[in-house]
């Protein structure tokens, strides 16, 4: 991905308790965009949310369940990003709460690695 370039956004909405063979779906998310060479991603965690199920979930401590909303956002070229979602969407259409997924375009102003030391 090059710098004042255009790109987009994939953005996929699910629960933190949605899994894949026991695997946390964001995980399964983040580290198959790895493999498949998407620019970047991040998860989100939210503090509270609804969708199409119009069930409120909200972190509080006094709830047994931890289940609140997750973005899951990745940056690539458009091609890429929908590649991705063919490879990710028979998962995605069998979560049993559901989920949403967008496609956005928008502006890369600045790209760039920094120099990390492990």
């Amino acid at each position: 991905m090059e710098n004042h370039s255009e790109a987009c956004v994939l953005k996929i909405y699910i629960g933190s308790t949605d899994q894949v063979n026991q695997t946390p779906l964001y995980e399964f998310l983040v580290f198959l965009a790895k493999k498949k060479g998407i620019a970047g991603a991040t998860v989100t965690k939210g503090i509270m949310g609804f969708g199409a199920s119009s069930i409120i979930h909200s972190y509080k401590f006094w709830e047994i369940s931890d289940k609140v909303p997750l973005v899951v956002e990745m940056v690539d070229q458009e091609e890429k990003l929908r590649e991705y979602y063919e490879t990710v969407r028979p998962q995605l259409e069998s979560m049993k709460y559901g989920c949403l997924i967008t496609l956005s375009k928008t502006d890369v102003l600045l790209y760039r690695s920094g120099n990390y030391r492990v």
